[in-house]
């Protein structure tokens, strides 16, 4: 099977190549810097099985002007992009995957948001104006892709929650290391919900697609069993075997989120999301559970830090190995 990823140079991108290539199939990464840039994408979807659209400018960042307008057109234009190239294409692929976000969905408590009863967001009296942003974009990509005429190709909306793994660079390395450094405590009042999926389901959920040719449209890509920021929190220190994390207040996290030129939506808007399409669909999630995914998590995490630091330490060795040679051979020169 012949998989294109526009915009997967990236967290996701990398969990998806390194899992499809594993099974045998071939793998095209498009992105604006690399081997297959974006001017080739027409030729990359050529002949494509599946093409997963990830392509948008990362949202960790402070939302100026400047950045809002490249967030926006970068996740737009890229839709757009993908949009021309397959319905141009003389042999279409029969499959779209495209990347929205859960963020779309309302900022809620009570009641969890699946595909059909879901609340969108953008009107909520309890959420700041700036949140605003986030529904839009996501509205303005989500209207990209069903304007695209792909009329022999099949299409799914992929709402995704944050996707888990032991990998750097991703959302889980970040909370990890905040638990690690005594940080990992509730982050506000703590009653936001998290929405999150490990990243094995994430995989899984994308071959499952893949094979149900009957599904299309929105689909959530999340966990069964979204949780309060405080209690995701508490289970990823017990996870990590660590008591204590310092609580966050709002304004502790305005302040971080301005130092670290972020937002502080990215940790306060509470994402209850379910995906009931999977289930209904008959997918089954093998960490459906945030103590339990938690868990296993840490102990993959802890597995590539072992061999990481391994590594390092054998590559040290070579180097004094290498330098006490050519010092010993350098003694017994001088001596002759």
């Amino acid at each position: 099977m012949k998989i294109v990823i526009p915009g997967g140079s990236g967290h996701l991108g990398t969990i998806l190549k390194r899992s499809f290539e594993r099974e045998g199939d071939e793998v095209a990464i498009v992105s604006r810097r690399g081997p297959l840039t974006w001017n080739r994408l027409p030729e990359a979807i050529a002949g494509a099985d599946v093409v997963i659209n990830l392509a948008g400018r990362s949202v960790n960042c402070r939302y100026t002007p400047s950045n809002r307008e490249e967030i926006l057109r970068s996740r737009v234009d890229s839709t757009r992009d993908v949009g021309e190239a397959i319905g141009r294409a003389v042999w279409p692929p029969r499959l779209w995957l495209q990347a929205s976000t859960a963020t779309i969905y309302a900022h809620r408590f009570l009641a969890p948001n699946d595909e059909r009863s879901g609340i969108l967001g953008g009107e909520e009296a309890d959420a700041p104006e700036s949140w605003r942003f986030s529904i839009d974009v996501a509205r303005e990509w989500e209207r990209a892709l069903d304007e695209a005429e792909t009329p022999l190709t099949r299409r799914v909306t992929m709402r995704m929650a944050m996707v888990m793994s032991p990998d750097a660079g991703g959302p889980f390395a970040a909370l990890l290391g905040l638990v690690r450094h005594g940080l990992g405590g509730r982050m506000g009042d703590g009653r936001q919900f998290m929405s999150w999926i490990h990243y094995r389901d994430f995989v899984s959920a994308i071959r499952f697609l893949i094979r149900n040719e009957d599904v299309s449209g929105v689909v959530n890509i999340a966990s069964p069993n979204p949780i309060p920021n405080g209690d995701f929190m508490k289970a990823l220190r017990e996870a990590q075997g660590i008591r204590f994390g310092l609580p966050a207040t709002n304004t502790m996290l305005k302040l971080g989120a301005f130092l670290l030129r972020t937002e502080t939506e990215l940790v306060l808007k509470s994402r209850r999301v379910v995906p009931s399409r999977l289930l209904n669909e008959g997918f089954t999630f093998e960490h459906p559970s945030w103590p339990q995914a938690a868990r296993d998590l840490c102990a993959r995490w802890s597995a590539i830090e072992s061999e990481r630091r391994s590594h390092d330490r054998s590559k040290l060795s070579r180097v004094f190995g290498h330098h006490s040679h050519r010092h010993r051979v350098g003694r017994v020169h001088t001596s002759s």
